[in-house]
């Protein structure tokens, strides 16, 4: 069993036609199925490109609530069932999906198991004979172990971009998961050594276009200001509301009037004079 039983054999034949496009769009000759690996990295990253920018808003607004969320979470911690159901009433409100973040990376994995079986081919390979080369990469789709100094090449170039990309999205996050993230490219690599070059450009490309993408995110995107500026969430919202009308009214120009002062008690006067 191979992996493209996992997805629809449509994805593959897609991929197949995308890259053939670039190869042929280039023109053909040295390093174009290595430019067309390239491309074809760069024609999925722009596809899932409005899904990216919507998860980021998602992850920004995520970051705002936080704070409540973490007071569900200690409110109901002896009943996990309890505050799961406040947790999704809570998302509800404030109409957040907290797996929007994930739907761009789930979206890469079929075309990353596509390209995986492409590579390995013999109709690809077949192709791509006499054109396999790009750079001081001699094969695009044979795995690297029999070359060991452009494996470490490789090798470095993936862990390098990967930690860039890794520290550069989870920056201001979570200590932990940001520790986790940072070890993940280093654990990756017991694996991608086995890979076939071309695969390992992918992985790259993707992680150079990450890089590129995360900065310019964070220009249209700034991150929220979670000591304040933000809008309250729901929950918070409807609390400061019942203690803005608890403390006092408002006139009919909108100014708040402050609440009238408790009758003075009179102090009751003896008969006798001094």
């Amino acid at each position: 069993m191979t992996l493209i039983a996992i997805i629809p054999e449509s994805v593959l034949n897609v991929l197949e036609d995308v890259l053939t496009f670039w190869h042929d769009a280039i023109g053909g000759g040295e390093n174009s199925w290595g430019w067309a690996i390239i491309l074809l990295t760069f024609t999925i990253r722009i596809l899932i490109l409005p899904l990216t920018f919507k998860s980021v808003k998602s992850m920004q607004k995520l970051q705002v609530l936080q704070p409540e969320m973490k007071k569900i979470q200690e409110r109901y911690k002896d009943d996990r069932q309890r505050m799961n159901q406040e947790m999704m009433k809570f998302y509800q409100e404030n109409k957040v999906n907290p797996l929007g973040s994930c739907l761009p990376l789930l979206l890469q994995i079929p075309f990353f198991i596509a390209l995986f079986e492409l590579l390995r081919s013999d109709s690809f390979k077949a192709d791509i004979q006499g054109e396999e080369s790009f750079f001081f990469i001699p094969d695009l789709a044979q795995n690297l172990t029999d070359e060991p100094v452009v494996l470490g090449v490789m090798i470095v170039l993936y862990v390098a971009t990967q930690l860039i990309a890794t520290m550069i999205t989870s920056i201001g996050g979570d200590k932990t998961q940001q520790r986790i993230m940072i070890a993940l490219p280093f654990v990756f690599v017991i694996f991608i050594v086995n890979f076939e070059a071309g695969l390992i450009l992918y992985w790259v490309t993707t992680n150079v276009w990450t890089i590129g993408q995360q900065l310019v995110v964070r220009k249209l995107y700034p991150r929220p200001d979670l000591n304040g500026g933000s809008a309250a969430p729901a929950g918070a919202a409807a609390l400061s509301d019942g203690k803005k009308s608890a403390a006092g009214s408002s006139d009919g120009n909108g100014t708040a009037k402050a609440p009238p002062p408790s009758p003075r008690k009179k102090k009751k006067r003896s008969g006798r004079r001094r």
